[in-house]
């Protein structure tokens, strides 16, 4: 029961989503027992760094600049407003700041010049630090190492089957290159998708396939319940039961027993009791913060409450990894290469998608 494996396939998956609720939690519970505190959580801080103007068409996305949203677009943050993020964050309880920015990939330059140094400031902070920033280089995962990241963010989002329907201005080929360039250095994988966007269970399971069979599998993967944003072309989705929240979670924590499995966006419209069967069949890191990015997030206050009555205590940061040491910019080994590598643009058309832009050219 507690063998790691990565042979699993979309039946061995199936059967194991669709099994009775009550064995199937049972099951994830027994599993998760042997391998994690069923009292600890990871608490995770969500900080957008850079927001709007993103150029690709995902269809679940409010950053994406084809469509109209509400929201407000900034500039890079400042190393000195990431740093009081970051301090605010840690007196509220979280051990990891997770930094995102609206980029297609990574690019040399200022910019990320100006990351790196974000990055550097708060491991010394003695946090975990993520970053999500969108398709990178061999090279800029050493550079992001160096500077002593703990963590690198790229979802797969779907099954490769389902993930052509919801975008189509990157490859899924594009997110399994990022992660394969991550294991090339020291950096944890952290790497889930989205529920709710009108995939099958097949695609779930599929999702769970690509991750489980990756070796090592991910270190942590986020599970998120889609928030339809009004401008989106998912804007009409119904939301997520929590029925299939726990399911996903369960199935996860079964095919992935070592994986930190994340609660992440759609928080908002879980009960209390909901999220408590979550962590029961699981789940144990969660992101805290009056937001995720641009989506809603329960109130870090209100998750703290939540701990109190159910038991759970947050975890304190490099439990699962030891912190790494961070160089400074004068001592890398890895300089900036300039590269302009060819990341896939399939640019297949996406019926919802496409109207979802030309209603925005109608607003704007």
């Amino acid at each position: 029961m507690s063998e790691i494996r990565h042979n699993w396939t979309k039946e061995d998956i199936l059967n194991i989503y669709n099994k009775p609720l009550m064995e199937l939690l049972y099951e994830a519970a027994t599993i998760h027992r042997l391998h994690h505190d069923p009292n600890t959580v990871q608490v995770s801080t969500l900080l957008s760094i850079k927001t709007g103007g993103c150029p690709e068409d995902c269809g679940y996305c409010p950053q994406a600049a084809r469509y109209h949203t509400d929201i407000e677009g900034n500039d890079l943050m400042s190393l000195q407003q990431v740093k009081a993020q970051a301090l605010r964050a840690k007196s509220s309880g979280s051990s990891r700041v997770c930094m995102g920015a609206a980029w297609r990939n990574v690019k040399d330059g200022e910019e990320f010049d100006q990351v790196l140094e974000m990055v550097r400031t708060i491991n010394k902070l003695d946090m975990e630090v993520c970053c999500t920033l969108g398709m990178i280089t061999e090279n800029q995962a050493q550079r992001l190492a160096e500077a002593g990241l703990y963590a690198y963010n790229h979802n797969l989002d779907s099954s490769e089957e389902y993930y052509k329907e919801v975008i189509s201005t990157r490859g899924y080929e594009d997110r399994l290159e990022t992660i394969d360039n991550v294991r090339k250095t020291n950096v944890t994988v952290c790497s889930g998708g989205i529920i709710g966007m009108g995939e099958k269970i097949e695609d779930r399971a599929g999702m769970l396939v690509t991750l489980s069979t990756l070796n090592p599998q991910p270190e942590s993967v986020p599970i998120n319940a889609l928030v339809a944003v009004e401008g989106t072309p998912l804007e009409d989705q119904e939301p997520v039961s929590i029925w299939d929240m726990v399911r996903m979670v369960a199935t996860t924590r079964i095919v992935m027993p070592e994986t930190q499995v994340r609660l992440s966006a759609g928080r908002t419209d879980m009960t209390r009791e909901g999220q408590a069967m979550c962590f029961f069949a699981g789940a144990n890191s969660l992101f805290a913060g009056d937001k995720l990015l641009t989506t809603p997030n329960p109130d870090v206050n209100e998750d703290m409450k939540m701990f109190e009555l159910l038991g759970l205590n947050p975890q304190k940061p490099f439990i699962k990894k030891m912190q790494p040491e961070t160089v400074e910019a004068n001592n890398s080994q890895y300089q900036a290469l300039g590269e302009k590598p060819k990341w896939t643009r399939p640019e297949h058309a996406i019926e919802r998608n496409e109207a979802a832009k030309a209603k925005a050219k109608t607003v704007k």
